[in-house]
């Protein structure tokens, strides 16, 4: 029997991590022009909790060359903008 790696897929190939995947995410829905949401009205689409989400915006804002990252507002929740870099 053949170990598989918690992120391999079955074909063999590694999954894209959490901060990939938001970052694909992002990049996508901004491809139009700036974008604004907040992280619990996106959590399902990303299939990540509203609070991972937030963590990764904090990384993806410093390290991410595909897409702006900018913490909007504050209104019980945090409002972030994207946009395409």
């Amino acid at each position: 029997m053949t170990k598989m790696s918690a992120t391999a897929t079955p074909s063999g190939e590694e999954e894209p991590s959490k901060e990939e995947r938001l970052k694909s995410f992002l990049a996508e829905k901004a491809s139009d022009g700036e974008m604004y949401f907040k992280s619990k009205f996106i959590a399902d689409e990303v299939g990540l909790s509203p609070k991972e989400i937030g963590a990764l915006m904090v990384k993806l804002k410093d390290s991410a060359s595909e897409i702006n990252v900018e913490k909007w507002s504050y209104t019980s929740a945090t409002t972030w903008r994207i946009e395409p870099a």
